[in-house]
C-alpha cells in the first residue's frame, strides 16, 4: 500500500513537472533566439504629388511648363538614428521619413537584434542610455507602441498615425513587451 502512494505521488510530482516545463516553454519561446525573421521592405512610396497647372503654357518655353510640382516628389528624412544594444545585441539605423504625400513613416534599415517573444516597435519620451541603465526605461515615461516588429533582421517601414506628433518622442526601441526589456534603442536626431 505503501509502495502505491509513492507512485502516486512520483506520478503526480512528474504531471506537476512537464506541466511546468511546458509552460515554461510557451512563456519564455527559448527557440525564438535562435530563428531569424528577415523582413526586406522597400521605402514605401506615396501617391503621385500633387501638381497644379503653369500659368501660362504658351509663354513659358520651359520642360515643366505644363505642371509645376506642389510637393516633394520623393521622400525626405527628417531624423535618424543609430541602434545601440540593451538585453540583447542590436545594430542597424532608424528614420523618421516625410513621404511625398506628407505623411511620415519610421523606417529600420540594416536592423540586426535577437528574436524574442512579443516584440515590439515603441516611440518613446526617454532618453537613450547605454548599458543595464537604458534596458528598462522606456515605459517609465511617454511611449507609442506602434507595432509588433515585423522581423528581426532587415529593413521595415511602419506607418506614423497622421495625428501623432513623433517629435516629442526622441527614442526609439525594439521592446520586448513580455518582459519589459529594452533589446536595443536609437536616439533620434533631426537632420
Amino acid at each position: 500500500m505503501e509502495r502505491a502512494g509513492r507512485r502516486s505521488l512520483w506520478a503526480g510530482l512528474g504531471i506537476a513537472v512537464a506541466i511546468a516545463v511546458v509552460a515554461g516553454l510557451v512563456w519564455f519561446k527559448p527557440w525564438a533566439l535562435w530563428v531569424d525573421e528577415t523582413v526586406n521592405e522597400a521605402l514605401p512610396t506615396a501617391g503621385t504629388p500633387a501638381t497644379t497647372p503653369a500659368a501660362s503654357p504658351t509663354t513659358d518655353t520651359s520642360p515643366s511648363a505644363a505642371e509645376i510640382p506642389t510637393a516633394p516628389t520623393g521622400p525626405v528624412t527628417l531624423a535618424q538614428g543609430t541602434f545601440i544594444s540593451h538585453e540583447h545585441s542590436t545594430t542597424g539605423t532608424v528614420k523618421v521619413v516625410r513621404l511625398a504625400d506628407g505623411s511620415h513613416t519610421l523606417r529600420l534599415e540594416g536592423l540586426d537584434t535577437s528574436n524574442g517573444p512579443d516584440l515590439r516597435v515603441w516611440l518613446s519620451d526617454a532618453p537613450v542610455k547605454e548599458g543595464k541603465a537604458g534596458w528598462g526605461v522606456f515605459d517609465d515615461g511617454r511611449y507609442v507602441n506602434l507595432a509588433k516588429l515585423k522581423g528581426n533582421k532587415g529593413d521595415q517601414n511602419y506607418p506614423l498615425p497622421a495625428e501623432l506628433d513623433w517629435s516629442t518622442y526622441p527614442s526609439i526601441s525594439i521592446w520586448c513587451d513580455r518582459f519589459d526589456v529594452s533589446f536595443g534603442a536609437a536616439a533620434l536626431a533631426r537632420t
